[in-house]
């Protein structure tokens, strides 16, 4: 009678494998999905990955991101981004910032900068500064909800609790073309429909 015994000894799991002539081929699957596993990892596409040295997921902000008016004294700064692992064709991005908890019925749009080069992975502290060249050199800034091209800080009404901040940026397959003034919903439409790939870093804040 054919018998077949098969002893594998993988890291950290001492298993022991007994194949009979009814199960060796489940069994050599088994083996062949083990040692491709890393293979296939390996094969798969890089994820796009948002980080930054001033803003962490589900962490509240710093005054740095605050609005500075409407009540609020914060400095009003643009927080540091950083981005790598983008699709294969990305020919541009964009960088948004979206509070999806403003009592307004349709959140709030507190930055929106497309057509950053595809050179570029970063943004500096600051660099959506209204009225400033510290944006990349060719991208354009629409304007927020304040009514202003550039970033705008969180300043959520005092006691409405904690406000979601999603700081997104995207990877983009062509530049986008917008009218002057286009409004923030328009601006994330036109984003959107030549995204490739997305990364968020959701950030939190309130007023007490």
């Amino acid at each position: 009678m054919f018998n077949l015994r098969i002893k594998a000894l993988l890291p950290m799991t001492n298993l022991q494998y007994v194949f009979s002539s009814k199960n060796v081929g489940a069994g050599l699957i088994i083996l062949g999905s083990f040692f491709l596993a890393p293979l296939l990892a390996a094969a798969e596409p890089a994820k796009l990955v948002l980080t930054s040295t001033d803003i962490a997921p589900g962490k509240h902000m710093k005054k740095s991101q605050e609005f500075n008016g409407f009540g609020c004294v914060g400095d009003d700064l643009s927080p540091q981004l950083s981005w790598s692992g983008a699709p294969e064709g990305t020919l541009a991005y964009a960088v948004m910032a979206y509070d999806p908890d403003a009592p307004t019925g349709s959140g709030w749009w507190h930055w929106q900068l497309v057509n950053i080069p595809a050179d570029v992975t970063s943004l500096s502290a600051g660099a959506g500064k209204p009225g400033q060249s510290a944006a990349p050199k060719g991208s354009q800034h629409s304007e927020n909800d304040y009514g202003v091209a550039g970033f705008g800080g969180a300043c959520p009404p005092k006691g409405h609790g904690v406000h979601r901040y999603q700081f997104t940026v995207y990877a983009l397959s062509k530049k986008v073309e917008l009218p002057p003034n286009a409004s923030g919903a328009l601006t994330g439409y036109m984003v959107k429909s030549v995204t490739l790939a997305s990364a968020t870093i959701e950030a939190l804040y309130k007023r007490d």
